[in-house]
């Protein structure tokens, strides 16, 4: 899941929930939030556009 999907379901904007991720670090596990870098992000929209394209008739 990512922070823009939940953003969308405690219904506040993206930049507000990662604000408060960091702000409050020591209420999450260490484990619950990652950042991609910027080929992972890369590969990641590759893939997802790859299957769209598929998954059209």
């Amino acid at each position: 899941m990512l922070d823009r999907d939940l953003a969308e379901l405690y219904g506040v904007e993206t930049r507000v929930l990662n604000q408060a991720v960091r702000r409050n670090l020591d209420r999450f596990p260490e484990d619950f939030m990652f950042a991609l870098t910027r080929e992972e992000i890369m590969n990641l929209s590759q893939i997802v556009i790859s299957s769209r394209i598929k998954a059209c008739p």
